[in-house]
This record gives structure tokens, C-alpha cells and sequence, in this order.
């Protein structure tokens, strides 16, 4: 996931894209679900997370017939509104966003509702009107079930005023914040301390440096949460490099590497499912119905599952992320 960024949007943008949705008066109707073009705008392939979200869409699409018309903003937000333009000039038949700021994308938005084309957000949400659909998960309720894992293994070793240190996300950031309140309201009352860790970005390589620095001045730590396995595996790290086995891990995403380490047992204690193949399996799902007018739920909750010790054999990891597709559209 990128970090937070701050974009200047020029009143030309918003100009210019309503302009040209008008003059060219493109209206996405269709009469069933099959051939379609569906554009998707892309925040950035650098994260794994976001590639297979890409793989999953583009396997649901060709599946069902139709033609995904992929582009990578790179975290660019004039790219990404440059981009969302040329979908809308092609004439495609739903447009699914993924922002790279949820504010600078505003125009593209209204250029593409102003054309007819139903507009379906997934993982991050735009904030403006118009949108037909947001595809994502409850990442405040993924934080609370970790928390609650991390409060009952705790009660369980008979660990009582435990200090916990938290690696967060980017600042800032919804998914960050969910995740946080969502695991804060999980520990409150249980007394035990969380101590708020700097924000690593959801890089590894990030959290180690942290988790080095972090070790030092807090010796008496009993658990690390990250907003990511991937940054939790990086404190894991430096944990084992210093032979902390007594300090539990636990993280968000169902990275399979982290359900592998939980299944070999030790000290990885809990993560939240959050599968981006299915992820991108739903929203395509989700853009076929917006194109052929059908109504559609303003969001859509792809789903979680908390994983511990106790069930992590229950879910395929042949991939970089462990495997969760419950039924959410009712198929």
C-alpha cells in the first residue's frame, strides 16, 4: 500500500473532464452480462496486494467473456485522472477506481457519472458523489478480531498488564485508521498498553528498522500487532535475531507466508484473512451488474475470517495470500 500523499488538483482537471464527458455523450448500457469492456484504473502495481487484486480481476473477466482494460496510475494522481479520461473516451462499460488520493480523483468521477458509466471503487473509497458501488472489507471489524486473539492468548499464558507495541500503517490512511480502532477497541478495558509504534508504510524493510529501535526502548514488550503481516514478519525478525521467543506477533492480511509460520508453530498468534484475488473476482462481478443497470448494493463486503493456531490448516496458501472466498453476492 502507498503512503498518504497530498495532491493539488487544478480546477482545469475538472473542467476538462466534464467537458469531455459531455461532448462526447457515452452512456454504458448494456443488455446482458457478457462482452463488455470494463475499465480499471489502478493505483499501483508496487504492492503484491495490488497485483494479484489485478490477477483476480482479470481472471473473473475473461471467465465471464469480457475485456478488462487495465492501467496503472503508479501512484501518480494526474496519471490516474489522464487515465480515467481514456477509459471514458474508449466507451467502456463500467470503470472500477482504485484512488490514489480519494479527494483528486473527484473530476475523473463526475466526467465518468456525467457519460453514464457506472463507477465501482475497490479497497480505497472516493470522497464524492456518484459512486455505484465500493467493493472492499470491514477493516475495523480485521483489527478487532486480531485484537480479541490477542487479548485471549494473553488471558490464557496469564499475561495480565501486557505492553503492547503497535507498527502502523500509513498516516493518515482509512485502512490504517480501521485497523487500529478496530484492534484498540479490542484491548480496551483489558489492561493491558498499546504503545503506538511510527507508521512503517506496510513495508517490511520499514518495520524491521523500526522494530530494532523499538526493542531497545521498550524490553519489557509482550505482543507486536502490525497493520500488516508483512511489516509483523519484519518485527518477527528481529524478535528471533535477538531470541525474544517470549514476545507474541500477530498481524492483518492472511499473507501465507504468516499462516505458515503460525503453522509451524511459535509465536505468530493471529492474522484476518483479506484475499485480493477474490477481491478483484467480486468487483468484476459487481461492474457486470452496474453495466447492465441492474441494482447493486452501495457496498459490498467481500469478507474476513480470523486465523489462529487452531484453525490456520482449514485455508488453501498455495498463493502469496492465503485463500478466502466466501459467498457475498449470493452465487
Amino acid at each position: 500500500m502507498l503512503s498518504r500523499r497530498t495532491f493539488v488538483s487544478k480546477f482545469s482537471i475538472a473542467v476538462s473532464a466534464i467537458s469531455l464527458a459531455a461532448g462526447l455523450g457515452l452512456h454504458a448500457t448494456a443488455a446482458h452480462a457478457e462482452g463488455l469492456k470494463i475499465g480499471f484504473s489502478q493505483v499501483t502495481l508496487q504492492s503484491p496486494f495490488y497485483v494479484q487484486l489485478k490477477d483476480g480481476a482479470e481472471a473473473a473477466a475473461k471467465a465471464g467473456g469480457d475485456t478488462l482494460v487495465f492501467l496503472d496510475a503508479n501512484g501518480d494522481v494526474s496519471k490516474q485522472n489522464n487515465d480515467i479520461q481514456d477509459l471514458i473516451t474508449q466507451g467502456v462499460s463500467a470503470i472500477i477506481i482504485n484512488p490514489v488520493n480519494p479527494d483528486a480523483v473527484v473530476p475523473s468521477l463526475e466526467a465518468a457519472v456525467a457519460a453514464g458509466i457506472p463507477v465501482i471503487t475497490v479497497d480505497r473509497s472516493i470522497n464524492g458523489e456518484g459512486v455505484t458501488a465500493h467493493i472492499g472489507r470491514d477493516n475495523k471489524a480485521m483489527g478487532k478480531l486480531v485484537g480479541e486473539a490477542v487479548v485471549a492468548r494473553l488471558k490464557a499464558d496469564g499475561i495480565e498488564k501486557a505492553k503492547i507495541i503497535e507498527i502502523q500503517g500509513d498516516a493518515g490512511g482509512a485502512v490504517m485508521m480501521d485497523r487500529r480502532d478496530g484492534f484498540h477497541s479490542a484491548i480496551e478495558g483489558s489492561g493491558h498498553t498499546i504503545v503506538e509504534g511510527p507508521y512503517a508504510e506496510y513495508i517490511r524493510s520499514n518495520a524491521v528498522t523500526a522494530m530494532q529501535d523499538l526493542l531497545q526502548a521498550n524490553a519489557d514488550v509482550k505482543v507486536i500487532y502490525a497493520h500488516n503481516d508483512d511489516m509483523a514478519l519484519g518485527a518477527l525478525q528481529v524478535l528471533q535475531e535477538n531470541n525474544r521467543t517470549d514476545v507474541l506477533v500477530a498481524g492483518v492480511d492472511g499473507l501465507s507466508e504468516a499462516l505458515g509460520v503460525m503453522a509451524d508453530g511459535g509465536n505468530y498468534i493471529a492474522t484476518a484473512l483479506n484475499d485480493p484475488k477474490y477481491l478483484g473476482d467480486v468487483t468484476i462481478q459487481v461492474a457486470r451488474e452496474a453495466a447492465a443497470k441492474k441494482p447493486v448494493s452501495k457496498f459490498v463486503d467481500a469478507g474476513t475470517a480470523l486465523v489462529t493456531k487452531d484453525n490456520v490448516k482449514d485455508f488453501p496458501r498455495e498463493g502469496l495470500f492465503a485463500e478466502y472466498r466466501p459467498k457475498v453476492l449470493g452465487q
